[in-house]
């Protein structure tokens, strides 16, 4: 089994879902796909066969890691979350003391990160970076564009 993967109740129902759909429909697609390019011919030359196989290939993949991220999936509530430091669940603005800009992130797990939407994966280098500071630190983060400062200065859920 792979290491235990932490994610919101909505986040695992979503994932579920996907495996679902892969299983009843997308796993029978590829099947008939495969009997229909079968049925065209010498398999040996057959372009269309050999791209089906390969699709259903993909997909199989794609089932086993789904099936896997689920088995070692853990959810994670917000009522459980201690806010007097940055960790997974907690939203944490920050002043970025290069540009005194100021920005809020939720870290999240890996599952979760959408940057668009304020998350940020708790594996990333800022989210490395912030955990387990307090308000009032100043987290020193490597970025691709340089070192970066950033000032915590909340923390809640």
């Amino acid at each position: 089994m792979s290491d235990v993967i932490y994610v919101s109740k909505e986040t695992l129902e979503q994932l579920k879902e996907e495996l679902h759909r892969m299983r009843t429909v997308d796993r029978p697609a590829a099947a008939r796909a495969i009997a229909e390019a079968r049925e065209k011919g010498d398999l040996k030359e057959n372009a269309e066969y050999d791209a089906a196989k390969e699709a259903q290939g993909i997909l199989e993949a794609r089932i086993k890691k789904l099936e896997s991220d689920v088995a070692s999936a853990r959810i994670l509530s917000a009522e459980n979350v201690d806010t007097s430091k940055v960790s997974i669940l907690t939203k944490v603005t920050l002043t970025n003391l290069n540009t005194k800009k100021q920005i809020t992130y939720k870290i999240v797990s890996e599952k979760e990160a959408d940057l668009k939407a304020g998350k940020i994966s708790v594996t990333s280098p800022i989210g490395k970076g912030l955990m387990g500071k307090v308000k009032g630190d100043v987290a020193e983060v490597q970025v691709p564009a340089g070192m970066i400062k950033l000032k915590i200065e909340e923390i809640t859920v």
